[in-house]
């Protein structure tokens, strides 16, 4: 008799549907098939789902059992097919009814005792649910309020395979798991960490408040120990506060990824993202056969920090090319070619010159010219392109170390930041994909940077006397327009223009 249950499997951020068919009749020689393109996690299923069933109490003749995964030309992975194969197994051999079963969703990973495991991806899943109409999602219990966030959706935890079986039949009509998300998401916005912390490198602040109000990419160069990454890491918290929206979005990636804690329904801030130096392209961009999100998608709506920038490979640094420019990474694969969201600030840290200390008054530096070149050509000209901000960060005085008080918080910061971009978004409103000044187009800039004589006199001689190239041209100007905006300055002053000149020291020759 052939039974059928609905469950749903993660390609990328989106949540494909899966029918789950099974057949299982009566045969000298008891079989176990799965058929539908899965792979070895769901092959070996037909070993947990035989286990669970027997320790949950089921007896039934060991009969030929196919399960047919539809479509059957993608392929699938992943545990969280157990529970449906089992309770579609279940109606195939008569100890369920089917009529409840085109109602909901099934996902879950099965234990040899009937235990049932999480699963990566739970808020796609649901999502995928609601959009096919369904009543509802039956879920492992440590994925409940995770899926709860999607409203109009029944989610039914379960924790042991026997529950969901009560469920199917009547006799234990469980509640729907609820989740009050806005006070969720109001409650979970809270940073450990806090701009206070810091004392001293009052410009660099400035600098990073700047980089925040506008989105611009930030690239720190001092000493070690200057306090780079301490300094990168306070960045999320004067970005501006994640909407709903966004926090939902983020969520669903770092779920696929398996990186939320149990019962965690909400990533309400925006997240930092700091890989070692020794990552490979992979591992930024994603990978496996069915591409899974790497460290660029994973900072998406936060921050992706390279420490130690100019010790990556070249061609590891390349691969942010497209991402910084799209917003999106694109990874193909033999198996398929997927797109995940990537629109992140990206700050990386480096230091002045292979010994680092060129930039240290109290430590001679000992590298000539031509290896200074070279380590700072490991930073191409088309990434460096893609960065607005070059940051000089000096050594802390003595005299600001022992200070007591460090400066503004970054609540304090973040309120400027808010105000700056609430006028970029009134600014843009009208331009689909551009919220703020980082994203302008040339279009764009010759519309809303558009100079007096004094500024245009100002940026010529700086160009010219500094040897300032070419592509530093509209980024002085997106920059200076951020400064103008935190400001409250409708037009493009000449403070802000001299500020904004100062943040392109790499460019000079």
């Amino acid at each position: 008799m052939i039974a059928k249950t609905i469950s749903y499997v993660v390609l990328g951020v989106d949540a494909l549907r899966i029918d789950i068919e099974v057949d299982s009749y009566r045969v000298l020689t008891p079989a176990f098939h799965i058929v539908g393109l899965p792979d070895m996690a769901i092959r070996e299923s037909s070993n947990r789902i035989q286990s669970a069933l027997q320790s949950s109490g089921f007896r039934y003749e060991q009969n030929k059992v196919v399960v047919n995964l539809a479509p059957a030309d993608v392929r699938k992975e992943g545990a969280s097919l157990d529970l449906p194969m089992a309770v579609a197994l279940l109606a195939s051999t008569g100890f369920l009814p089917k009529d409840r079963l085109d109602q909901y969703a099934v996902v879950g990973e099965l234990g040899l005792d009937g235990g049932i495991r999480g699963v990566p991806g739970a808020l796609s899943l649901a999502e995928g649910a609601k959009t096919s109409g369904l009543r509802g999602i039956i879920v492992p219990e440590a994925n409940a309020a995770e899926a709860a966030m999607i409203d109009g959706l029944d989610v039914i935890p379960v924790n042991h395979l026997l529950q969901a079986f009560r469920f199917f039949t009547g006799e234990d009509p469980l509640t729907p798991f609820r989740v009050d998300r806005e006070s969720i998401f109001e409650e979970s916005q809270t940073h450990e960490i806090d701009f206070q912390d810091v004392k001293g490198q009052a410009h660099v602040k400035r600098a990073l408040e700047i980089a925040a109000a506008g989105a611009h990419n930030v690239l720190l160069l001092g000493s070690p120990g200057t306090g780079k990454t301490m300094l990168a890491r306070r960045l999320p918290t004067i970005l501006p506060r994640m909407t709903l929206e966004e926090s939902l979005e983020t969520t669903r990636i770092h779920s696929i990824a398996g990186l939320l804690q149990n019962n965690q329904g909400l990533v309400a801030v925006r997240p930092f993202r700091a890989p070692h130096y020794t990552i490979s392209s992979a591992g930024l961009v994603g990978g496996g056969s069915i591409p899974r999100p790497g460290e660029i998608s994973l900072a998406h709506n936060g921050v992706l920090f390279l420490d130690e920038a100019a010790e990556l490979p070249r061609s590891t640094l390349e691969v942010l090319r497209q991402p910084l420019e799209d917003g999106v990474v694109t990874v193909a694969r033999a198996a398929m070619t997927l797109t995940f969201p990537a629109r992140f600030l990206f700050c990386a840290a480096m230091n002045p010159c292979p010994c680092g200390f060129l930039m240290d008054a109290r430590k001679p530096c000992v590298c000539n010219t031509q290896q200074i070149q070279k380590y700072r050509s490991r930073i191409s000209g088309p990434l460096l392109d893609r960065i607005d901000l070059h940051i000089e960060v000096p050594p802390v005085d003595f005299q600001e170390l022992r200070q007591a008080s460090s400066g503004e918080p970054s609540a304090v910061i973040r309120e400027r930041v808010e105000s700056a971009r609430q006028i970029q978004r009134h600014r843009f409103a009208k331009r689909p994909g551009i919220h703020c000044n980082a994203h302008m187009t040339s279009r764009d800039i010759k519309h809303h940077c558009q100079l007096d004589s004094a500024c245009l006199t100002l940026l010529e001689t700086a160009m010219n006397n500094f040897g300032m190239s070419a592509r530093s041209y509209d980024r002085i100007l997106k920059v200076a327009r951020t400064i103008a905006d935190l400001e409250h300055s409708d037009s493009i002053q000449h403070p802000h223009l001299g500020e904004a000149i100062q943040f392109r020291t790499l460019d000079r020759s």
